[in-house]
């Protein structure tokens, strides 16, 4: 089994606390200002006592105080609470990479090389509910924000922006239409596009969805330099009671993408492997509804997205080339 992946949790704060500092800044910022007042008073006449301060304006000024100390607490309070669902989420059952065979999605030339080179990164997280992260707790725990969280841990100063194009209910046929204008016309380096669940549970034919895939992925890289990286439908009850229609989804996506060359995570395989590998229950990654993922199942997706992103970044820095055939990912 490979090894347990630290969280960092340390760096993970560094968002929120700086959030909380800025809270801070107006009393900081304010302070010239009073000194400016000041200076443009006349001063007293030498002898002269001082006019004491009216009791009014003494209530104002423990008041402010008092508000500035409730907001700081409050601010602090919130980073607390941040820190706390963060740690818990691994402390209670660790992220684990799957075993056996090959783990990575293969090269992603382009936002890698743009990670590398400092430049801004754009990635595009195209899909249905899963995306836009139904079931999870807080919109900071659904797979964009994670992703966009892990991957400015590891590139502090990267400008990294994560779009989360997801709208529930939707598959190929829905999110073809809207292709053009929330992914294409982005120009993004990386679209990550979830789909297929919806069309196994509307019994909908995978043949036609793959279709509509591959004339998608067709777009997008015929629009610019774009990785493209497809995931699967979940491994979750509401999808596993149609076995031979989600079987024969995710093994027409594994052919599309690679048809066309482009990275696909098995979510399917990977979130098989929770269960009858290292033995976790479903409702353990899976929200009550028998479809969703909760915030461990969505944290635990993004880590491992995240992690073959920075493996790519770091063949790029190695100069390994990776062929375009052997891009995609090999389920276990």
């Amino acid at each position: 089994m490979s090894s347990l992946r630290p969280f960092g949790l340390t760096t993970w704060l560094a968002a929120p606390a700086a959030a909380a500092l800025l809270m801070l800044t107006p009393v900081v910022l304010r302070a010239p200002a009073r000194a400016q007042a000041a200076q443009a008073t006349p001063a007293p006449q030498q002898g002269a006592n001082p006019a004491p301060a009216s009791p009014s304006q003494t209530t104002i000024a423990a008041t402010s105080s008092a508000e500035q100390r409730g907001l700081t607490s409050r601010a602090i309070d919130k980073v607390k609470q941040v820190a706390k669902s963060a740690g818990d989420i691994f402390s209670r059952v660790p992220c684990l990479s799957p075993k056996g065979g090959a783990n990575t999605m293969g090269s992603l030339p382009h936002v890698a090389s743009k990670l590398v080179a400092g430049k801004p990164v754009v990635i595009v997280a195209f899909g249905s509910s899963s995306t836009a992260g139904y079931g999870a707790s807080s919109p900071d725990f659904n797979y964009p924000n994670r992703l966009a969280a892990q991957l400015r841990r590891q590139y502090p100063t990267a400008d990294i922006t994560v779009i989360n194009a997801g709208i529930g209910g939707e598959d190929a046929p829905e999110m073809m239409k809207r292709l053009q204008k929330e992914v294409i016309d982005v120009h993004p380096d990386l679209v990550i596009w979830q789909v297929g669940t919806n069309a196994v549970l509307r019994d909908l034919d995978p043949g036609d969805t793959a279709k509509m895939v591959e004339d998608g992925v067709t777009r997008i890289q015929a629009a610019g330099d774009a990785d493209v990286v497809l995931v699967d439908p979940q491994y979750s009850p509401r999808v596993t009671e149609r076995p031979e229609r989600a079987s024969r989804m995710v093994k027409l996506l594994g052919k599309v993408a690679e048809l066309r060359h482009v990275g696909i995570f098995p979510r399917f395989e990977v979130m098989r492997e929770w269960h009858e590998k290292q033995a976790l229950p479903v409702e353990s990654f899976v929200i009550a509804d028998g479809l969703h993922m909760n915030d461990w199942g969505y944290a635990c997706f993004a880590q491992l997205l995240g992690d073959d992103i920075i493996r790519s970044v770091g063949q790029i820095k190695l100069g390994v080339n990776v062929p375009a055939d052997v891009r995609t990912y090999r389920p276990m």
